[in-house]
């Protein structure tokens, strides 16, 4: 975690650390900004219609209301740095995290709560 919401009030940034076959599907928010940062291995980052497939240094921005997606379709770990404005949603991925940690399929009712929560709307399945 680099910067959290108790520490920034404009945005927090954190980094994320996606294996091979990571998808999140298309989603959207209806408040949120993100920022798309590769620094290592390649990242597929879907903003809109536009899909970018990316090594480090490649940025995108994804603003409020537009679905979008990232993945990790290489055989190889990539890591991100994400940047949200307003900050919080770092809280999103450490919940995600410990949902799909318990055994057995993920408890589909905990991720959309989870969602609402956050200010997440899934447009196509959650592939991870």
């Amino acid at each position: 975690m680099l910067s959290t919401a108790a520490e920034c009030a404009g945005a927090s940034s954190f980094e994320f650390r996606a294996q091979p076959g990571f998808d999140t599907g298309s989603h959207l928010h209806a408040r949120i900004e993100e920022l798309f940062y590769v620094l290592d291995g390649e990242m597929e980052l879907r903003a809109g219609d536009r899909i970018t497939l990316g090594g480090p240094g490649t940025f995108v921005c994804v603003p409020v209301g537009v679905p979008h997606a990232f993945a990790n379709r290489g055989a190889s770990p990539a890591r991100m740095l994400l940047v949200t404005t307003p900050p919080g949603h770092e809280r999103y991925f450490e919940e995600l995290a410990a949902i799909l940690a318990v055994d057995g399929p993920p408890d589909a009712e905990a991720i959309a709560a989870l969602r609402a929560r956050y200010d997440t709307t899934q447009v196509s399945a959650l592939a991870t």
